[in-house]
């Protein structure tokens, strides 16, 4: 049985050699036939540096290197679609998810026979703003879904073959992988885990909320119902708020009074349409992203054992690499 333990790197410079270790380490326990494949997210330090050194020293590291900065979701897919294992052990290599929780994954997959085994964090590390805005992540993605997330899940997951080949079909040029996770489907369990805090989240308040805004309007229209909703309640009210006051006119010849209640009503229904027309914009400029034939990430290089013969792999690499700019 073969088993590809898949990461992406950016800033990992400091982790990536334990990270490889300890991922060997468990792999071990489990099979002999292991390769472990690196995504280089166009990271800003030396992890592709660091993760060439390891490339030569082991023929088990394979090295995926992006052209530039894609985004953590987009480089896991590449990974994944790169990996030839029979079992698929995704993980983030900044530690915080242990590298030795493989061997538990992998005996809640023979215990459950399931497909997929994905980690869900049992209480959500942080300080207490993280820990509130994560839950409202999951709370107001969720209630605007088509595909209600499970809450509290995390990258650690163990998958077989066939489950990431379907995986890695799917064509999205914008996605949230977890959303593509979920609808992948096959057999599918939860397995609590606990995820450690060594560091500052590189999530920033903007990236959350663009996060959240990406999950709810590539992969829900529920959200476009609840316009056409407020529409026929505004439209509802406008209409009875007319009605009454022309029977007030009409009975006891009282006017409207004039400029307070049309400058109310003119910035409330502009506010109105522009929240709608905001909307709108935000699914149509998706559609614009889906209807491009982009790939979504592109490949500078891959290292891989097979590929190299004869002199040394980093010196077949660098001219490989020098070939690419030449002329």
């Amino acid at each position: 049985m073969r088993l590809s333990i898949v990461s992406t790197l950016y800033r990992s410079a400091s982790t990536i050699d334990e990270f490889c270790k300890r991922c060997l380490v468990a792999a071990e326990r489990i099979t002999a036939d292991i390769e472990i494949i690196l995504v280089n997210d166009g990271s800003p330090d030396d992890s592709l540096e660091r993760a060439l050194n390891l490339f030569e020293t082991d023929d088990r590291i394979v090295i995926v290197d992006l052209s530039r900065n894609f985004g953590h979701h987009k480089a896991m897919m590449t990974g994944l679609a790169h990996a030839t294992g029979d079992l698929v052990f995704l993980i983030d290599s900044d530690l915080e998810e242990e590298p030795e929780l493989l061997e538990s994954f992998y005996d809640e997959m023979i215990r459950t026979r399931s497909e997929v085994i994905y980690g869900v964090q049992g209480a959500r590390r942080g300080r207490l703003f993280e820990r509130l805005t994560g839950a409202a992540f999951f709370s107001i993605t969720n209630h605007f879904s088509d595909e209600p997330l499970p809450r509290n899940v995390v990258t650690a997951r163990l998958m077989v073959k066939d489950y990431v080949s379907a995986l890695v079909q799917h064509l999205d040029r914008d996605f949230a992988i977890a959303h593509l996770w979920l609808i992948t489907g096959f057999r599918q369990s939860p397995l609590t885990i606990q995820k450690l805090s060594h560091s500052k989240t590189t999530y920033s308040k903007r990236h959350r909320i663009d996060l959240a805004i990406k999950h709810i309007t590539t992969n829900s229209t529920k959200i476009l119902r609840y316009v056409l909703y407020s529409g026929l309640f505004l439209s509802t009210c406008s209409f009875l708020l007319i009605f009454y006051y022309f029977l007030r006119y009409l009975v006891g010849g009282v006017g409207v009074d004039g400029f307070t209640s049309i400058i109310i009503s003119i910035l409330f229904f502009g506010g109105i349409n522009t929240l709608i027309l905001g909307i709108l914009g935000t699914y149509v400029a998706n559609i614009l992203l889906e209807v491009k034939p982009r790939p979504y990430t592109i490949v500078r290089k891959v290292y891989r054992e097979s590929l190299y013969s004869g002199e040394t792999k980093r010196q077949t690499a660098l001219l490989d690499t020098s070939k690419l700019g030449a002329g």
